[in-house]
């Protein structure tokens, strides 16, 4: 951040821009979750987090929840990214980490784990001793939104996250998996602006959808993988299968030179 900013024009983490102004001045991802976490530029969205966290549901009466933005998770020079929707009130906005406590999340961590790129097939709170190689989980809101739909306006607030955040991995970064319409639409206009070269009209979401875009000056093609999201929506109607989901991850993997089982 540039202190010498005069008194005023910076803007704090209940502002609009606060996410605008200060995630593209990260120089790391731990100081880019570190004020992701601190981020209230959503008020409906402040709102329902935190009553969540005050009311919480039967199962966790006695868990202290985390109500706060849910920063990324996994290593700084992952090669694969998997970008979803947004945390769940009493999954992540519970525990603290990426999918993490609810079925959505057991279902992509058994897959993660089935492919190799997870040191173990369940994830449960952030002190489980949860590794992931080579791979990192992000979404393009980061705080619990309500019935679990965020707002075009929430979403673009919540952008330059998002934004930072793959700029931080580009060096490395081969091949994103996208869970679901809503994050591969609001990831194809981050990576517009990022200069990568988008297909005109816009690719079109869906489960196996492969998109490859150009490399950039100095850097390497992004291969984008759709997969339909592991709600129970869809896990329980079979519309999406831990076949089908191990299939588009062992794709990624390979594409990010990942070892995979």
């Amino acid at each position: 951040m540039d202190d010498t900013e005069p008194v005023g024009a910076v803007p704090g983490p209940g502002d609009r821009g606060f996410p605008a102004h200060h995630a593209p001045r990260c120089t790391g991802l731990g100081e880019l979750d570190a004020l992701l976490t601190g981020c209230r530029a959503c008020p409906r969205l402040v709102a329902w987090r935190e009553e969540a966290a005050a009311v919480k549901r039967a199962a966790f009466q006695d868990q202290d929840y985390w109500g706060r933005p849910v920063p990324g998770f996994g290593p700084s020079d992952a090669t694969v990214a998997v970008v979803g929707l947004a945390p769940a009130a009493h999954g992540g906005n519970r525990t603290g980490r990426m999918f993490t406590g609810d079925a959505a999340g057991d279902f992509l961590f058994a897959a993660l784990h089935a492919v190799g790129l997870a040191s173990q097939p369940t994830s449960e709170h952030a002190g489980d001793g949860l590794t992931l190689h080579g791979v990192r989980l992000t979404s393009p809101v980061h705080c619990a939104p309500p019935a679990n739909r965020p707002t075009p306006g929430e979403r673009d607030t919540c952008s330059p996250w998002l934004a930072a955040e793959l700029d931080l991995l580009s060096p490395g970064l081969r091949a994103v998996v996208v869970l679901g319409g809503f994050g591969w639409q609001a990831l194809l206009p981050v990576l517009a602006e990022a200069g990568r070269q988008v297909p005109r009209p816009r690719p079109v979401f869906g489960h196996g959808a492969h998109v490859v875009l150009p490399a950039t000056e100095g850097g390497q093609e992004l291969h984008l993988l759709g997969s339909y999201h592991p709600s129970q929506r869809n896990t329980f109607t079979g519309r999406l299968t831990m076949p089908m989901l191990v299939d588009v991850l062992r794709e990624a993997a390979a594409l990010g030179g990942l070892p995979a089982s």
